[in-house]
């Protein structure tokens, strides 16, 4: 296998990140002192490296909104001072009645390859994030999605399991569009019932063909590295997707809270089977987001 392509990291300066500031705060992944800190890329270079990884996708870490362009430089400048090749996905307000004077911004920065505005919503408060259970059905978001086709960038999406039938309509509705979805579909409902309706709907995304799925952040909700866990939403998302439309990412450093980057990997090289290892680690992430070729 060539080298390996980490697709979502996150690298930052705590004092820039609103979240990572005062006392902590109740979070989708549960209590995070260990990384209430600086994370810079050194460091994670020093997590990454060991295990092969050649180039990386750093996603946007909720920045207040209103700087998201300082965020994009401070990932370009870490790149630069590394020698590190990073691609980024920024944030962009995608609910404006314009998106597009703040993606001409973006795309003066030549390492922006995509946008993320986190859709995510659920009855659980804990793990609640968007203003609404809907977004993806709103005509603003809907229009301002479709004009990422004029730029060449994609949408990272991320959802749980009641909302996949909105953003399967979303993707059908801007087919220029890559989506790129969050953490294999978020499984936080482990029952029979949760894991039925988790398959049904990313059956539902897989049907359409411009959405891939990144196998990432698998230990969100369990707040450990169980490679049976791992195992099992691989297997599930490679067998709807494809190798082709899957890819891995490492979550970094949220699964440092409770695992290594070399254990992180092993659980997906096991879970992935030969043949796929070369799509799912490096192949994928390279089309979608547009890196360089070897």
């Amino acid at each position: 296998m060539t080298g390996l392509v980490d697709s979502h990291f996150h690298i930052w300066r705590q004092a820039d990140l609103p979240w990572l500031l005062g006392p902590m705060q109740p979070r989708i992944f549960g209590p995070y002192e260990p990384i209430r800190r600086d994370y810079p890329v050194a460091e994670y270079l020093e997590d990454c490296r060991p295990a092969g990884v050649t180039e990386a996708v750093y996603v946007q870490a909720n920045w207040a909104p209103a700087r998201h362009l300082d965020e994009v430089a401070y990932v370009s400048q870490a790149s630069d001072e590394s020698g590190f090749p990073i691609a980024i996905v920024a944030y962009a307000d995608m609910l404006v009645d314009d998106v597009r004077p703040q993606l001409d911004a973006l795309a003066a920065n030549q390492r922006v390859r995509g946008v993320r505005m986190q859709l995510h919503w659920h009855e659980n408060t804990l793990y609640r994030f968007a203003s609404g259970p809907d977004l993806a059905r709103d005509p603003k978001l809907t229009a301002n999605v479709g004009r990422l086709a004029e730029y060449g960038f994609s949408f990272d999406l991320q959802v749980f399991a009641g909302q996949m039938a909105g953003a399967a309509e979303l993707a059908a509705a801007c087919p220029k569009v890559t989506f790129v979805l969050q953490h294999a579909g978020m499984l936080e409902d482990l029952s029979p019932e949760g894991i039925a309706a988790w398959r049904e709907g990313m059956a539902l995304l897989a049907a359409q063909p411009n959405i891939v799925s990144k196998l990432s952040g698998l230990g969100t909700f369990l707040r450990r590295n169980d490679p049976e866990h791992v195992g099992y939403i691989d297997a599930q998302t490679l067998a709807l997707f494809g190798a082709e439309r899957c890819l891995f990412g490492s979550n970094f450093p949220i699964e440092k809270l409770w695992t290594s980057y070399a254990e992180l990997i092993a659980a997906h090289l096991a879970a992935v089977p030969e043949g796929a290892r070369e799509a799912v680690f490096n192949e994928t992430a390279r089309r979608v987001y547009r890196l360089r070729q070897d």
